[in-house]
């Protein structure tokens, strides 16, 4: 299995019920997959370096876990259906 690291930012006016609610459901994603989720970084409410849908700043969570390949569209297919994350990115950790 190799290393991932999805960084995804929320609007940041989302409740923090819902915010919990998003990284629960990355987590089943990763862990329905026999993976393993590593860390969880919320590193809070940032200013955006451009304004995203009239947004001026976003809530940023790095979220690290281990899974096959497979896996990761479908975490990347969940997290581009997820109407609260306005930026997200997955990469393969070195």
């Amino acid at each position: 299995m190799k290393t991932y690291e999805m960084l995804y930012v929320l609007d940041s006016s989302t409740a923090d019920e819902v915010k919990d609610s998003i990284q629960k459901k990355f987590e089943d994603v990763i862990t329905s997959q026999n993976g393993t989720v590593v860390s969880v970084d919320k590193q809070g409410v940032k200013k955006l370096a451009y304004t995203i849908n009239d947004k001026t700043d976003g809530y940023y969570v790095v979220f690290t876990f281990e899974v096959e390949g497979a896996a990761v569209k479908e975490l990347d297919r969940i997290a581009g259906l997820t109407l609260e994350v306005i930026r997200r990115i997955i990469t393969v950790k070195a």
